[in-house]
């Protein structure tokens, strides 16, 4: 059996199982050994996907395919929702043979209320992504609570990313966490956006007015420019921290930042002025934090996160 069916090209697994193999083996003998001329591009991305590690050794099979597994799953989660949005057209389509006019790509609706009604059109959706700048708290037995904890058990996908002061308005905080056990999921951002909200990959409500919601907001179908919010989102939603993680303190700032200037442990610690020992502590607690496999790994979900 081969890793193709995890995503690995053939190449990409050869070269993998070689360094399995022969850890650390020189980057000249492995090239020629497996007619590979362009290895380093090859190695870049098999520790990009967390397989080979930054001294070249392949990490143990197990390992290696979980996290391919995982992988492919996310992979397939986007795809199947981005199958289950594809029938968004047939709403499109009786919209136009109800009016008989084409349905608008992007539309402004004006007043919360109008904004809301038309937010409730899709309330079968099966994903939703949404942006929100200030939340305010609702008491559990409110309609609006109760409707969308139903669709949560019903199966509903939803992500919501709030600002750093949404943490200090009362009551939110305990509202947030008893969502996010019931599947909710919630994270904070320190980058500010305009509120938003994204159904099912296809469908975007956007705020006009940034610094007022009560204008009502942008209805935009527009495929590429729906695919674009939704990078933004995951890309913001990739860099936000959990509901319950702390902030970086200062000195871990220092460490990630220590480590990628510095290719050794003690040149990096004596730059922060601590010891090698306390140094390893704290890259050991980023990399647990992180859920990184190695140093190189490390790295480059931090920059993701915009932790450097």
């Amino acid at each position: 059996m081969n890793l193709a069916s995890l995503g690995l090209t053939a190449e990409q697994e050869r070269v993998y199982r070689y360094f399995l193999r022969v850890p650390h083996a020189d980057l000249d003998a492995a090239a020629e050994e497996l007619g590979v001329h362009h290895l380093s591009s090859v190695i870049d991305r098999l520790k990009t996907l967390g397989i080979i590690d930054v001294s070249l050794a392949s990490v143990s099979p197990a390992k290696a395919v979980d996290l391919l597994i995982r992988r492919r799953v996310e992979q397939t989660s986007r795809e199947l929702n981005q199958l289950s949005a594809a029938w968004d057209i047939v709403r499109d389509l009786a919209e136009e043979q109800r009016s008989g006019r084409p349905v608008e790509l992007v539309e402004r609706i004006e007043g919360v209320e109008n904004v809301n009604r038309r937010i409730r059109e899709f309330s079968s959706a099966k994903e939703v992504m949404n942006i929100a700048n200030v939340v305010r708290a609702l008491p559990p037995d409110d309609e609006k609570v109760r409707r969308f904890r139903k669709r949560l058990a019903a199966g509903l996908v939803s992500r919501t990313l709030v600002s750093e002061k949404t943490l200090s308005l009362p009551g939110w905080l305990e509202s947030a966490r008893e969502g996010h056990a019931l599947g909710d999921l919630c994270r904070v951002s320190p980058e500010w956006s305009r509120q938003m909200l994204i159904i099912s990959r296809s469908v975007a409500f956007v705020q006009i007015d940034p610094a007022d919601r009560t204008v009502g907001a942008l209805l935009i179908r527009q495929p590429g420019t729906v695919a674009i919010l939704v990078d933004m989102f995951e890309g913001m939603w990739a860099r936000a921290r959990e509901l319950n993680e702390p902030e970086l303190t200062s000195i871990e700032r220092q460490v990630l930042q220590s480590l990628a200037l510095h290719d050794k442990d003690e040149t990096a610690a004596r730059a922060l002025n601590i010891s090698v020992r306390k140094f390893r502590t704290h890259v050991a607690e980023l990399m647990e934090r992180l859920g990184a496999g190695n140093r190189f790994q490390a790295a480059l979900l931090a920059k993701e996160r915009g932790w450097l």
